[in-house]
């Protein structure tokens, strides 16, 4: 690898989570200025492809804290038009790499990553199906079954199901225990989740998860585990880190209690016995390969009070910014954030499968 490759950094795009991706890639930046030339190219909420003056502009804005007024996101084809006509715009030779730095749909769950092998530019990360089967939280899960890796007990909804016989969709779900948390299958970052406690909240729960997808799932909620979480770096060989935990003074743990720290306390690393902590590494990995992984990713698991372990999901692109748990867990392994940032783009031109 050349001494500074020069990185297409794409960030922002067309989901709610816009603004936690402007914020890793602002993280990137500046941690990364003295490994790489960086390109940045922010997708705007609806979209469109900001030119790069306008990119490092947004950026600057976004790691100063300063609100960006944006276009509501989008979906279907524009997207992808626009992402691509940008690109190509771009001098071919130009860039190295590209680091898809964005979360959610519309970027992290195989859309962008497609792209990016039809134009031929190696990128960081999973490939187009790790991606899109880890974005689909109803997927995921059933990759995950046929692996036999232990989950919660779940079950999947459609809109189209839930508006022709919403009775019928609820005694569909009645032999999950209480409280029962509800997710859009396509989001991250806890956008759309909420706890319902009784049926009333269900309801509620469903139609507000609804707003973010025609498809969702309804899981059993482990109020009594301790939730961990587990960094992976690398392809065929990996480091995994030490298990981070998050504790929640109350209720759960959401967006604003994600990325704001209001009543939220990540212990890194997590107080385990080594015996647990080895299990619950070896959990991470299988799930990592069970999606076919590769590059980066975190795994999310509960550890009950009896001391079983469920893997809770897998995130291929998680948050990035310096306060997120994947760069402190790598860290904790020995990895440090402008290491990390390196070894990425060096897995990338080592000749990765992309």
């Amino acid at each position: 690898m050349k001494a500074q490759p020069t990185v297409l950094l794409l960030c922002g795009g067309a989901s709610g989570e816009h603004e936690v991706s402007l914020a890793s890639a602002a993280s990137v930046l500046r941690a990364g200025s003295d490994v790489a030339t960086w390109v940045p190219l922010v997708i705007d909420r609806d979209g469109s492809v900001l030119d790069e003056p306008t990119s490092q502009a947004r950026l600057e804005r976004a790691e100063a804290g300063v609100p960006v007024p944006t276009r509501e996101p989008r979906s279907g084809g524009r997207i992808g038009r626009t992402l691509v006509h940008a690109l190509a715009r771009l001098d071919g030779d130009r860039s190295d790499l590209a680091f898809p730095l964005l979360h959610g749909p519309n970027g992290e769950d195989g859309t962008v990553q497609g792209a990016l092998e039809l134009l031929g530019l190696p990128y960081v990360g999973s490939g187009v199906m790790a991606s899109a089967s880890a974005m689909d939280k109803i997927t995921m899960k059933r990759i995950f079954g046929g692996a036999g890796l232990p989950q919660v007990a779940w079950r999947p909804l459609a809109l189209r199901t839930w508006r022709n016989d919403p009775d019928a969709s609820l005694q569909a779900i009645e032999t999950l225990p209480w409280p029962r948390f509800v997710k859009p299958a396509n989001l991250g970052s806890s956008v759309g989740i909420s706890r319902a406690d009784d049926l009333d909240g269900l309801r509620v729960g469903i139609e507000r998860a609804f707003e973010h997808d025609d498809r969702i799932l309804v899981e059993a909620g482990e109020t009594d585990a301790r939730e961990l979480e587990v960094a992976i770096l690398g392809d065929d060989e990996l480091i995994v880190s030490p298990a981070g935990e998050i504790r929640v003074e109350d209720g759960f743990y959401d967006y604003e209690r994600k990325y704001h720290d209001d009543g939220v306390r990540l212990d890194v690393p997590a107080a385990l016995d080594p015996d647990t902590l080895t299990r619950m590494q070896d959990l991470a990995v299988a799930a990592y390969r069970a999606v076919d992984a590769s590059g980066l990713a975190r795994v999310d698991l509960f550890l009950r009070p009896d001391g079983t372990l469920l893997v809770n999901e897998i995130n291929t692109m998680p948050g990035f910014t310096r306060r997120s748990m994947y760069p402190r867990l790598i860290e904790e392994a020995g990895v440090p954030y402008p290491h990390l940032i390196e070894r990425l783009l060096h897995l990338t031109l080592a000749g990765r499968a992309t």
